[in-house]
């Protein structure tokens, strides 16, 4: 635990507490003024200039009876529980990593995770958005090369979707039924950088005695992934749920780059932040968004609270 801090090393070394001003002065101004601006205009019919009128609660009021708004919470979830999913290959890579007897090889295999991240992720979605292209993308390219469109088209005439005809292109990101699928595609083979990483740091705090003991008793591979190393990493798991589930509820830039700002065909696409955006920079309603953030916001405080509070980690 650290020292309490006496008045009298305080007064000898306060220069020293100066170097913390600038950092302090640039939270204060670009995080928490922000947020607090948030909070005080969610009160207000504001167009984002200097008039303002207060409403009170009016737009929470309208927020809580706007169906597109619901809809989109309703859409997130979805997002949400394919986003666990996505979380399976990189815990399953980061076993595989772990697992190397080199560790020059482990080195080599970090290296080539951090290595696209340089890549900015704006041109990571315009890549995507190509891969989705109907008529010179990469997905409809490798579907009717391998014959799997022949496949879809067979189940669409079998279950009577009416999405996939012989001689059509599949217009991923242009037919509503098929939006979410692509945002679930969306990211394949979904090994998320960060996430190795953080599983890898779990994972290498592992003693190499249990692993003995367990060759011991007999278990192999899987047993381990099972019985040691998945148990043993649910403190990083339940870090990387937490980033997920701030990072798909506040997140809209994927639905905005792939999709439009209203979220596709039929808003299949729309989500909580994308409404959010929509309403400040299209619609003008500045006060009416601010409040679609402060739902928000409880909504990621809530959840956040309750996966601290019920996810337990025994060891």
């Amino acid at each position: 635990m650290a020292a309490p801090l006496s008045r009298q090393k305080l007064l000898r070394e306060w220069k020293l507490y100066l170097f913390v001003v600038p950092s302090l002065v640039m939270v204060l101004v670009f995080a928490y003024l922000p947020a607090a601006s948030a909070v005080y205009h969610s009160f207000f019919e504001w167009a984002g200039g200097d008039t303002k009128q207060l409403i009170g609660l009016d737009n929470f009021r309208r927020a809580f009876h706007d169906q597109v708004l619901l809809d989109s919470f309703l859409t997130v979830s979805v997002l949400i529980v394919f986003n666990l999913f996505k979380m399976l290959p990189s815990i399953l890579l980061a076993v595989l990593i772990h697992r190397l007897k080199s560790d020059r090889w482990q080195y080599v295999y970090r290296v080539l995770l951090v290595v696209p991240m340089i890549v900015p992720g704006l041109v990571t979605l315009f890549i995507w958005k190509f891969f989705f292209d109907p008529n010179l993308g990469v997905l409809n390219g490798i579907l009717d090369y391998t014959g799997l469109k022949g496949g879809l088209v067979s189940l669409d005439h079998f279950f009577h979707w009416g999405i996939f005809y012989a001689n059509v292109p599949i217009g991923w990101l242009s037919q509503p039924e098929l939006i979410l699928p692509s945002l679930f595609l969306w990211g394949f083979p979904w090994i998320g950088a960060v996430g190795v990483l953080i599983f890898l740091a779990g994972l290498q705090s592992i003693g190499q005695d249990v692993y003995e003991a367990a060759e011991l008793d007999g278990i192999g591979p899987i047993g381990k992934f099972i019985y040691i190393e998945l148990p043993l990493i649910l403190t990083q798991v339940r870090l990387m749920l937490v980033l997920l589930i701030v990072a798909t509820l506040g997140g809209y830039g994927l639905q905005l780059q792939l999709l439009n700002e209203y979220g596709g065909p039929g808003g299949r696409g729309m989500v909580p932040g994308l409404w959010m955006y929509n309403r400040a920079f299209y619609a003008g309603e500045f006060g009416y968004a601010c409040a679609i953030g402060m739902i928000l916001f409880l909504f990621i405080l809530v959840l956040t609270f309750v996966n601290n509070r019920y996810v337990r980690i025994e060891k």
